[in-house]
């Protein structure tokens, strides 16, 4: 699989969605997966829900700028300065879209256990309508996408690269399945956040392993807040 810039629009409701498949090569994937693996300090982080301290199903670190602290689910992460590797990914999608990111979350999903629940990246300090661009390594998994007016609907599911015609009136659709695939880039855009929820469910057949970047940008230094259902 080569590098490439080409990119689908993904026609929803009050947001904006671009994926890029291929943005990254499976060379580049694979060693840019093996890097981050072995360099990055994970974290098993906890948090109290009901009363009970319960360990979040996935390993993460936080990387950025000085001062883009970021606290989630009672968990307040300081950010460990950006490493070569992230520099050189983040250069990548900068260069391609107009939007610039001082932080990253980066989430290691070790197989299908593990998983992030139902959520938004809302937080305040992100402004109104941030853009969240997400580069995703290793093992392709379903992400879902919920839009917050139609939680009972029926997921819709969609297997890139789909070519499919804008619906009548602009609306778009209000739940998607994507599989990400290796080296893949899926930016999610202005309105997204505010109006939407995403969730990568768990998947226990699965045994690949999966590292996730979410790159935003942090306008403001105060202290957010991320509730999370399991």
């Amino acid at each position: 699989m080569t590098a490439s810039s080409a990119f689908q629009e993904l026609s929803v409701a009050d947001g904006t969605l671009r994926l890029y498949p291929r943005l990254f090569s499976a060379e580049e994937s694979e060693r840019y997966l093996r890097a981050l693996k072995e360099e990055v300090d994970w974290k098993s982080e906890r948090i109290t829900m009901f009363g009970r301290s319960l360990a979040l199903p996935r390993m993460t670190a936080w990387f950025g700028d000085l001062g883009t602290c970021y606290t989630y689910s009672g968990i307040s992460a300081q950010p460990v300065g950006w490493t070569r590797i992230l520099l050189q990914i983040r250069a990548r999608i900068e260069d391609i879209t107009n939007a610039t990111f001082n932080s990253v979350l980066l989430n290691y999903y070790r197989d299908g256990r593990d998983s992030v629940s139902w959520h938004s990246d809302d937080e305040p300090e992100l402004g109104r309508d941030p853009v969240i661009g997400s580069v995703s390594f290793g093992s392709e998994r379903p992400f879902h996408l919920r839009h917050k007016a139609a939680r009972a609907a029926s997921p819709q599911s969609v297997r890139q690269p789909v070519r499919e015609p804008v619906p009548q009136g602009g609306q778009g659709r209000l739940k998607l399945t994507l599989c990400l695939p290796n080296g893949s880039y899926l930016e999610m855009g202005p309105g997204i956040q505010r109006n939407w929820a995403h969730q990568l469910p768990k998947r226990p057949q699965l045994t690949g392993e999966r590292i996730n970047l979410t790159f935003r940008r942090i306008l403001r230094r105060r202290v957010a807040s991320m509730t999370e259902s399991y």
